[in-house]
């Protein structure tokens, strides 16, 4: 029998139910992350996103940065996937994301860490086993400034679906 069957690794419940989201909560993500040049080089090539912003030094240095600057998408995709254990791992479609706006520029090096707030949390018309929950998201740079924010939505399964 190997060590690592099923039976060893019991499945526990992720997430959080719609009942857990009242407005105003705050949310302060897990412990962050430090994004390197390889992150931005991957990231960038992959995405295809040829700006030399983001992949040539001397380009960024002659338009005063001190470095290539972090794609912008990487950073956001970052806090997105950083926030996630706190606000929809347990499921639920995503709706889509609203209102983002970044602010400065990420460099390489920078450490990214994210808080979210509940906006808004109400019943689904259409599916009565669910909610619909908004968050206003911020990404901060590890000097505390604010890189990037926007609103975020997710359909999120009721703990106790109301009865149609």
């Amino acid at each position: 029998m190997s060590p690592f069957d099923a039976a060893s690794f019991p499945l526990k419940p992720h997430g959080h139910a719609f009942e857990d989201f009242s407005p105003g909560r705050v949310f302060e993500h897990h412990w962050g992350r430090t994004l390197n040049a390889g992150d931005n080089s991957l990231f960038t090539t992959a995405t295809l996103a040829h700006n030399p912003l983001y992949l040539n030094a001397d380009y960024a240095r002659a338009l005063g940065h001190p470095d290539v600057v972090l794609n912008p998408f990487l950073v956001l995709c970052t806090v997105l996937g950083m926030s996630v254990e706190d606000l929809s791992e347990a499921g639920g479609p995503f709706l889509g994301l609203t209102q983002c706006r970044f602010h400065r520029p990420a460099y390489p090096g920078d450490t990214v860490t994210a808080r979210s707030t509940v906006v808004e949390a109400r019943e689904s018309e259409s599916r009565p086993a669910m909610g619909v929950v908004t968050w206003h998201t911020e990404g901060f740079n590890q000097s505390g400034e604010l890189i990037v924010d926007y609103r975020r939505s997710n359909l999120v399964a009721k703990r106790r679906p109301s009865s149609g």
